[in-house]
């Protein structure tokens, strides 16, 4: 799973943000967040998979063709506490699915 990524964005000119996966479409991070960029979207969060926990979305299989939509909703998404295994995380919230972007970063 070195090439598993998972970003959330921010399309301002439609104000919906998103959670999107990607397993072997990339080999890299920053050509996963460039394809966006150039779409038009604002990048909020970048993780690799031995950075991020998976909250409440589980991983998907690899498919070297195809983006994963994990979550969408209207606005920005929100950033909340989540106790994960007994310690506390900044994670990021999307409708009704959230992550943790950096696990290193507990409070």
């Amino acid at each position: 799973m070195s090439n598993y990524f998972r970003i959330t964005g921010y399309c301002e000119s439609e104000d919906f943000c998103f959670i999107l996966d990607c397993y072997g479409m990339f080999e890299k991070l920053w050509q996963f967040s460039s394809f966006l960029v150039q779409k038009g979207l604002k990048i909020l969060e970048v993780s690799s998979t031995d950075k991020f926990l998976d909250g409440n979305i589980p991983r998907a299989p690899e498919n070297v063709d195809k983006l994963l939509l994990r979550a969408s909703a209207k606005g920005k998404p929100e950033y909340v506490t989540q106790a994960i295994d007994g310690v506390t995380y900044t994670a990021v919230k999307v409708a009704d699915k959230f992550y943790v972007p950096d696990r290193t970063q507990a409070i």
